[in-house]
């Protein structure tokens, strides 16, 4: 069964997005858990991850950049044997100096996203959150940037932890095709309460992309990927982040039992003080 699809702007892109933190190693638990994922992963490891969600329709991945080379040469690997193209969403991170030669180095980035086939091109948040004006309630100098993103063949986009980045820049028309947002039912590294980031995302004129649905691994696959299907409107995505395939397989495969309303067949845990719930 393939996934269920939505569009950033004319481009379709599966419902269930490929995340990378738990690629790259940004476990956000613990500096031992970071060092564990780097010293795990490698480029043959990632591309078993990346096929499984390439052969469930799952065809695309967000955070790639130019500097990742083993994610890059992972996600060629599964393309190639899936016979799949795999849509990029990158997440630039952009010098906000000010100067002509910050500029350059700006332009310089987004070319260097564009150059590994990026196809929506999302400032991280670390740019996103640090040019949002509350007083003047616009994200400034965004508009160019956006431009600058259009004009290499890309989608711009707004990756943010910060709620008021979609209403601003809706207020604003501004020129970008899709928003990522945190939400997840433990509130983890949201700045107001779900119920308020729940309301602003129905209310978004562009389709928005969760991240953290497992508040990073404080919620069951279960709990988090359920609250964000049964809160999401039909043209949202979920972003997520697995270790191995095995853990992307089960993901899938509780998403689409969501999707249909139907009870997951993913295997539980067996231990020994659950033994009196099997049924005999």
């Amino acid at each position: 069964m393939e996934f269920p699809r939505t569009q950033i702007e004319g481009l379709s892109v599966p419902r269930l997005i490929m995340g990378t933190n738990w690629f790259l190693g940004y476990s956000h638990q613990s500096r031992a858990k970071d060092d564990f994922i780097k010293g795990h992963q490698n480029a043959e490891r990632l591309a078993d991850i990346a096929e499984v969600f390439l052969r469930a329709g799952c065809d695309s991945i967000y955070g790639v950049r130019p500097e990742a080379k083993a994610l890059n040469q992972a996600v060629e690997e599964a393309e190639q044997r899936t016979g799949r193209r795999c849509i990029r969403m990158g997440t630039p991170h952009f010098n906000l100096a000010g100067t002509p030669q910050a500029e350059d180095e700006i332009r310089r980035t987004i070319d260097g996203f564009a150059a590994i086939g990026c196809q929506v091109c999302l400032p991280h948040q670390a740019t996103t959150d640090a040019l949002l004006d509350r007083r003047a309630r616009k994200i400034r100098d965004m508009d160019r940037y956006a431009g600058w993103i259009r004009e290499r063949g890309m989608i711009p986009g707004l990756s943010t932890h910060m709620p008021e980045t979609i209403v601003y820049a809706d207020e604003t028309h501004l020129d970008v095709g899709t928003y990522i947002q945190i939400y997840n039912a433990a509130g983890f590294l949201m700045q107001v309460e779900t119920d308020w980031v729940h309301r602003i995302i129905w209310k978004a004129e562009k389709p928005v992309i969760t991240i953290k649905p497992l508040a990073a691994g404080r919620l069951l696959p279960l709990v988090g990927l359920a609250f964000n299907w049964a809160t999401l409107r039909e043209q949202d995505m979920v972003c997520i982040g697995c270790l191995t395939p095995d853990e992307a397989r089960e993901c899938i495969d509780i998403s689409l039992a969501q999707l249909a309303h139907e009870g997951p067949a993913v295997a539980l845990q067996a231990t020994r003080s659950k033994g009196s719930l099997v049924r005999s």
